[in-house]
């Protein structure tokens, strides 16, 4: 790197540790202090700092643990350098962080880490106060940079070497606030790019996922059948009691107008179970709203009490054993989902990108709709795009093998 840093091999001593952290539950806050203690029994007279939303929401509490030196909101981690720079380790603990209420600025930001695909940062920040949810809080109002700039950063990842780049954001849907712009402006502009390279969209909500941007996506050369749309819940009372922006008719249309344009497309769900107010018999009708629909698979969370959120106020609330059997019984679900949507499309052909990941022997890549392929590892064939005549299940039945 220009400012003489190196990322350390295994077995080597760090002299600088930074934990990115999240704090969407309970467990995202145990695991960062987790991460925050082993990394300082591994690096003893390493400088540790701590970024991202925990960091933002509860800066003292990270600030008391052992070993950290700097401690970042979600603002001034961009500017870790300048923090760094001069920090004593033999001094207290340094905070630094703004109200995530006045920042209206934003920064793009990408990564790959050691896979192909990229991942580019066009949003962040969310203007939906969900009765259960804390991101506001953590991440400020919804911003973004224009369609222009955002296009420039693509197009630089894509000089870079990038065959697949997945838009994210905390709320991506909503992109186009600070700039005039939408959402579908963005989706226009990059699918006009003149390049071997192709797009997925991370979560959007579903009243922003409008019929406009599905007919697009499914006649678009670079973006790809695969979406992540969260439901939280199928059952409209508890959308009610989340302050969700849609009813489950709507989530319904959805997956509808996706499939009957794009039959093949991946469509990947999120719910969280066990919120207060989560009745047994609204839960049981939630799963049975989730199971009539034509979906791949489902991100399951269980419900974790954050403080200040509108949801404390109400009295309902759900044991830990219960939210646990509701966890499994709609991992069993998902299980079900994606075993089926796999095996319809055994003996079709699809375009497989080949990532620089192995399982095993076998090297890893993921097709236009997002199923998992594996074959025998070739090193020439990582960030290739190859036509792959999909197989049978691989020895775990996580993924597919690539056949012949």
């Amino acid at each position: 790197m220009n400012e003489g840093f190196v990322k350390v091999k295994p077995g080597e001593q760090a002299d600088v540790c930074i934990i990115n952290t999240c704090t969407v539950t309970d467990i995202a806050d145990r695991k960062s202090r987790q991460a925050i203690g082993k990394l300082h029994r591994l690096h003893p007279n390493a400088i540790i700092i701590v970024i991202g939303c925990y960091a933002q929401l509860k800066p003292e509490e990270i600030a008391n643990l052992p070993g950290v030196n700097l401690v970042l909101g979600s603002h001034e981690k961009f500017n870790i350098l300048e923090y760094l720079k001069g920090l004593d380790k033999n001094n207290p603990t340094s905070i630094h962080r703004t109200e995530i209420k006045h920042v209206k600025e934003f920064r793009h930001s990408s990564s790959r880490e050691d896979r192909t695909r990229y991942f580019l940062k066009v949003q962040d920040g969310c203007d939906y106060f969900c009765t259960y949810c804390t991101i506001p809080f953590a991440r400020g109002r919804s911003r973004n940079a224009p369609v222009s700039e955002t296009l420039a950063m693509a197009q630089s990842i894509i000089r870079e070497g990038a065959k697949e780049i997945v838009l994210t954001g905390v709320n991506i849907g909503d992109f186009g606030k600070s700039s005039g712009e939408s959402f579908f402006d963005l989706l226009k502009a990059i699918d006009d790019i003149n390049a071997d390279v192709r797009f997925r969209i991370s979560s959007i909500e579903p009243n922003l996922l409008s019929d406009e941007i599905i007919t697009f996506a499914a006649q678009s050369k670079r973006i790809m059948p695969h979406f992540h749309i969260p439901l939280q819940s199928g059952s409209n009372e508890v959308l009610g009691l989340m302050k969700r922006k849609y009813n489950r008719e709507l989530f319904a249309h959805r997956v509808e107008k996706i499939k009957s344009l794009m039959p093949d497309a991946f469509i990947g769900v999120d719910v969280i179970v066990g919120v207060n107010g989560e009745t047994d018999e609204y839960f049981e009708d939630s799963v049975q709203f989730i199971d009539s629909l034509d979906i791949s698979q489902l991100h399951v969370f269980t419900y974790s009490e954050r403080a200040n959120t509108k949801m404390l106020q109400i009295e309902y609330h759900n044991s830990p054993a219960e939210k646990k059997r509701r966890s499994d019984t709609l991992h069993l679900l998902s299980d079900k989902k994606t075993k089926a949507f796999y095996e319809q499309h055994m003996g079709k052909s699809y375009p497989v990108l080949w990532e620089n990941r192995s399982h095993g022997e076998n090297m890893i890549g993921f097709t236009s709709n997002y199923i998992r392929v594996e074959k025998p590892m070739n090193r020439t064939s990582i960030n290739t795009i190859e036509e792959v005549k999909l197989g049978g299940w691989n020895v775990d039945r996580t993924a597919l093998m690539a056949g012949r």
